[in-house]
């Protein structure tokens, strides 16, 4: 079952790289555990501000170091509740950026609050919503996504059933 669904996860041979933002570290660990099982590389970020200095997106002096790595993230999941800025707050950056906005966003979040989700996190840009804790048949969900990468016209949100 594994070797179908990294199949279904790479781009082409690639691997798919995913940057995990997660204030729990517990949440952080598990996320990152499904996403290996699935032959992706995964980055963790502790917070909102630390994912946005990893993808250049923070002050002048993160974007040198960013720029260094090389590394392209396919793809973002990142906690709705977090201390200092939210999951929603993250989003918006990510979709004001120019170099980033095309980059598919997961929010998380254990709480199932249906205006948060439709009202603000998909109307802004992200690709899905999903519930804490993210289990391994979330993860070949996300397969979905990483089709809309490889041809721009799919429009990965009908890959939920919506």
């Amino acid at each position: 079952m594994l070797s179908s669904l990294s199949n279904g996860l790479g781009l082409g041979g690639e691997e798919l790289h995913v940057l995990a933002v997660d204030d729990n570290i517990i949440d952080r660990k598990l996320i990152e555990l499904l996403l290996k099982k699935s032959d992706c590389k995964v980055t963790t970020a502790e917070n909102g501000a630390r994912a946005l200095e990893y993808l250049g997106l923070g002050d002048e002096k993160a974007a040198c170091t960013s720029s260094k790595t090389g590394s392209t993230i396919n793809m973002i999941i990142t906690d709705y509740s977090m201390p200092g800025m939210t999951g929603y707050e993250l989003l918006k950056k990510i979709k004001e950026s120019s170099r980033m906005k095309e980059v598919p966003v997961v929010i998380m979040s254990s709480e199932n609050i249906p205006t948060r989700i439709n009202n603000r996190c998909l109307e802004e840009g992200a690709e899905e919503f999903m519930l804490k804790p993210i289990q391994q048949s979330d993860v070949k969900k996300l397969r979905c996504h990483m089709m809309k990468l490889n041809k721009p016209s799919y429009n990965g949100r009908f890959c939920m059933g919506r």
